[in-house]
């Protein structure tokens, strides 16, 4: 958790220095990302970083939650329940998932910096918060889904839930890096491409949950 100074800097400044993290983070991980290349970035000291928070991996932690925070805000609405039937509306979200990690790299460096880091223990403490932000946002939409239906009722909602998330964050990286996805062309492709063959691992994914 941050220091009360952090609470009290500027916004200007706390936000430069989020966005200098944010990209530091992004490109490097948690391993190799500098504190003294953040603080260049940003305008400050490297020492007020350690005004602000505990520890680097302390910093690192409220870097990736102010960023999965801010992903689920522009998320929520198309997590609500829509007229549509559930996959295509579900389709849709994938979309607007892919879109907005298409014009925001800033966001999609720090998914690919909590979903790949190599030392466990940061691994687990940084993708814990974000695997609980995906499931508030998932699990009601599929159990409403079931209720109405369009779900089988013996549909197991558990390993639906833990299949989705592991492939957001592929979805999230797969579109926009080489390398990670050889079987589907997600990478290097139009958008209408990326778009179908998302479209081909949702079906897919939900073929033997369907009523």
């Amino acid at each position: 958790m941050p220091r009360p100074t952090w609470d009290n800097l500027d916004a200007d400044r706390r936000e430069r220095v989020l966005h200098a993290a944010m990209a530091e983070f992004g490109r490097h991980g948690y391993s190799g990302g500098s504190l003294n290349v953040i603080a260049r970035e940003a305008g400050v000291a490297k020492g007020s970083l350690f005004q602000y928070f505990d520890d680097k991996f302390d910093f690192f932690a409220h870097v990736a939650e102010q960023a999965s925070l801010g992903i689920y805000a522009v998320m929520q609405p198309y997590l609500e329940k829509a007229d549509t039937p559930f996959l295509e509306h579900f389709t849709g979200l994938v979309e607007v998932w892919i879109d907005y990690m298409h014009t925001h790299p800033l966001e999609r460096g720090i998914t690919a910096a909590t979903t790949m880091e190599l030392d466990p223990q940061v691994r687990t403490a940084v993708r814990e918060p974000v695997h609980r932000l995906y499931a508030q946002g998932l699990r009601p939409l599929l159990e409403q889904a079931q209720r109405d239906g369009e779900l089988a009722a013996d549909a197991d909602i558990d390993a639906l839930l833990s299949l989705l998330i592991l492939l957001l964050p592929h979805l999230a990286l797969a579109p926009f890096e080489p390398g990670l996805d050889s079987a589907l062309a997600l990478h290097g492709t139009n958008a209408a491409t990326r778009r179908r063959n998302a479209h081909r691992l949702v079906t897919t994914l939900f073929a033997g949950a369907a009523a």
